[in-house]
């Protein structure tokens, strides 16, 4: 599934960008042919998203790999608009459980906040920071933190620091080329108030904001190249429109 979904995803973005540059029809016209004949997503008996072909019975079904949710982050191909897809991923991670080193708990937070359950994600940060003094190579027991503030995956892997890291971005704010979202997994610790600056959007654009009570109550944005965008943010939607360089409060 993990293969299917990236060869899918790579084909998504070059069709999208030959169709914006205008050029190679060709070749785009091939790749939507062939995207046809990938083998497509499929729910299994648990109504989880199967990781194979076949709905086989997992002999490790607490293993700290998702390989198969990377059409959930950080691909786009499952997400609300595909709602089947979609509760077929958290249903994925509940069975695969908590378990795991800081890296593979690094990507679990990432797709608790593409399914916008931002306590989970929270849970699962503090999960990441937890001092650890474990070492050798128990794997499944080595989540965490060392002191020297590397992730915990004997002896290291800096997938779980940059990886934390970036599923803190996308609690605050996710997007894709044409809409950008604010707060959408949020927790509720950290609702209360809170501020981040410089985080990046797709399209270029660059978040300063502010918020309290779980609302955003100050924002600007930098067009770094400039462009249009939708933003949707405290329940509502509005079209953007930022020249380039420009920063728009």
């Amino acid at each position: 599934t993990m293969d299917m979904s990236i060869i899918r995803d790579l084909y998504a973005n070059l069709i999208e960008a030959s169709k914006i540059l205008g050029i190679d029809t060709a070749f785009r016209n091939t790749l939507i042919e062939k995207s046809k004949q990938l083998f497509p997503l499929k729910i299994g008996s648990k109504g989880q998203l199967l990781e194979w072909y076949k709905d086989f019975e997992e002999s490790e079904p607490h293993h700290r790999h998702t390989s198969h949710l990377f059409g959930l982050h950080p691909g786009r191909e499952i997400s609300v608009q595909t709602p089947d897809y979609f509760a077929a991923a958290k249903k994925s991670l509940e069975l695969r459980t908590d378990d795991g080193t800081g890296w593979s708990k690094a990507w679990k937070i990432n797709w608790c906040a593409r399914l916008l359950d931002g306590d989970h994600a929270h849970l699962l940060v503090r999960d990441l920071m937890h001092l650890t003094e474990v070492g050798g190579t128990n794997y499944a027991g080595g989540g965490g933190t060392y002191t020297n503030l590397f992730d915990a995956h004997p002896p290291f892997q800096i997938d779980g620091n940059f990886g934390g890291a970036a599923a803190v971005a996308e609690m605050l704010v996710q997007s894709d080329m044409n809409k950008i979202y604010l707060l959408p997994a949020i927790s509720d610790e950290w609702k209360v108030e809170g501020e981040v600056k410089g985080l990046k959007a797709r399209g270029g654009f660059e978040i300063d904001m502010a918020w309290k009570n779980g609302k955003v109550v100050q924002l600007f944005i930098k067009g770094v190249p400039g462009g249009k965008t939708s933003l949707f943010v405290n329940g509502k939607s509005q079209e953007i429109n930022i020249a380039k360089g420009k920063k728009v409060r």
